[in-house]
């Protein structure tokens, strides 16, 4: 006792206290009291900053009239939130990756990658809604508040008892982004979502649908990781079963049916879809694109062959393949050059340890390669690493295998570097969703073998359609395919 009491002499403890005291706002939706740390002017000067963090990291997809629809969307459901004092934000990012998010103060985004996967206006309502409610709820505000005062709590327990360690905390924008927001504030942000839906006059079963889209990712991702043997990487990973068996779920859209008016708007599947043909799908034209096994980048200006049967991902910031049978994958990623040096050179400076140095020619390029020690998914081993320069940049290809050295397709994927050639330009632009109509016996096996789709083509039709796992085409219905 006597050793609590000292500690709450302490100035942190005593503000964590107070905190705790005096912390505590009307929350605009249930009208109970909640524990907050922010003002509303505070709250809206967050948002504002971590506005400019995402558009630096992630560019507005630059289709003014795809963005117009979007915001008209949002304005309509924003007008039935429980905090229209709120000005409302609604973005597009030209981002390939399935997700939507909302910042404090009335910032939602959502990425043309989710967009892609929509097959009427109420499902992108369904998701604005949702994110809409975040805002309404505070719930960024709510566990940003919960996070400082673990924060505060830490530093005070800090100076009574001498310990340094503070708690490892995610800020507000790492949360929005990745983890979501928690069971029950998701839940909330759902009921919300589909009363905002109902208000404007689209049936509030359609919040299913919408979480039905994100399933049908999350198990697209459980079957690929299982055949990659990798472990799967999954968004926010709220439901166990489907959502439409999910009890809870099914109680808050019900319960959301009270809100809905004489009037109803009409489902126009077709209308809707017209806005995604030409969509940009998967990476955009500044990451590069691949057909079959050649890779094409026309900002870069180069491209490269990677050998077939490997599984490609092109990422942000690399290039991988994979080859499951042998446990082998290759990378290549690029860096600025800022002095003047050889590849023999560059190649040492960056791996000190390097063995076997030996020249060698790419299509255009000289370059240099060798063997050096790496840290891998599969512990450390040998590995192959080269480099080529082109456009005073680095091009650093690197290859490592659990059973020994990556040999024949590292060397021929380093030796086909070279320009992009006039007659590849076309090539190199970004694959594109395109509409067209199913004619009896169409199958999406069959169009997939049409498709500019490299990796699980057929799987991904489905889920474009909202098809998956195993629907088909029916002839006549307009359907989105990939060129």
């Amino acid at each position: 006792m006597t050793n609590i009491r000292h500690r709450l002499r302490t100035p942190l403890a005593c503000l964590a206290l107070a905190a705790l005291v005096v912390a505590c706002a009307t929350n605009p939706v249930t009208g109970e009291k909640n524990f907050v740390l922010m003002s509303e002017d505070q709250e809206l000067e967050l948002g504002r900053q971590y506005h400019q963090a995402v558009l630096k990291d992630m560019p507005v997809y630059d289709v003014p009239a795809l963005q117009a629809y979007v915001d008209r969307v949002g304005q309509e459901l924003a007008t039935k939130s429980h905090r229209q004092n709120l000005i409302y934000r609604f973005t597009v990012l030209d981002s390939p990756t399935v997700n939507a998010f909302a910042l404090p103060g009335g910032y939602i985004y959502i990425t043309r990658g989710i967009l892609a996967y929509m097959n009427s206006e109420s499902q992108l309502a369904g998701v604005l809604g949702h994110e809409i409610g975040h805002v309404t709820a505070r719930h960024s505000v709510r566990q940003h508040s919960t996070n400082t005062l673990v924060q505060i709590l830490g530093a005070a327990a800090a100076v009574g008892t001498g310990s340094r360690a503070v708690s490892d905390l995610s800020n507000v924008l790492g949360t929005a982004l990745v983890r979501g927001y928690g069971r029950n504030m998701e839940l909330e942000a759902d009921r919300l979502g589909a009363e905002y839906l109902a208000g404007v006059g689209h049936d509030p079963e359609h919040m299913i649908d919408v979480i039905g889209i994100l399933k049908s990712q999350e198990e697209f991702e459980l079957q690929r990781a299982k055949e990659e043997d990798r472990e799967p990487r999954a968004y926010h990973g709220l439901f166990s079963t489907h959502p439409r068996n999910d009890q809870r779920l099914q109680e808050v859209i019900a319960a959301a049916k009270r809100f809905q008016g004489a009037d109803t708007k009409p489902e126009d599947r077709e209308a809707f879809l017209n806005r995604l043909d030409n969509l940009v799908f998967g990476p955009g034209e500044d990451q590069g694109v691949l057909r079959n096994n050649r890779f094409y980048h026309k900002k870069l200006d180069f491209s490269l062959t990677l050998p077939p049967g490997w599984r490609v991902e092109n990422q942000p910031k690399r290039l991988l393949a994979h080859h499951k049978s042998s446990n082998a994958v290759m990378q290549v990623t690029l860096r600025d050059l800022n002095r003047r040096q050889s590849p023999e050179q560059f190649l040492r400076r960056e791996f000190d340890d390097l063995q076997q140095g030996q020249r060698l020619t790419t299509e255009m390029f000289p370059a240099y390669a060798g063997i050096t020690k790496m840290n891998t998914a599969f512990g450390q081993v040998y590995g192959r690493v080269a480099t080529a320069f082109h456009n005073n940049r680095a091009f650093i290809f690197g290859a490592a295998s659990k059973q020994g050295l990556v040999e024949t397709p590292f060397f021929d994927m380093v030796r086909s570097f070279r320009r992009l050639r006039p007659e590849e330009v076309d090539l190199a632009r970004s694959r594109q969703i395109r509409l067209v109509r199913a004619r009896p016996g169409d199958t999406f096996a069959g169009l997939a073998g049409m498709s500019g789709l490299t990796n699980y083509a057929e799987e991904q039709l489905r889920l474009l359609n909202g098809l998956y796992p195993d629907g088909e085409p029916f002839p006549g219905q307009l359907i989105k395919t990939v060129r």
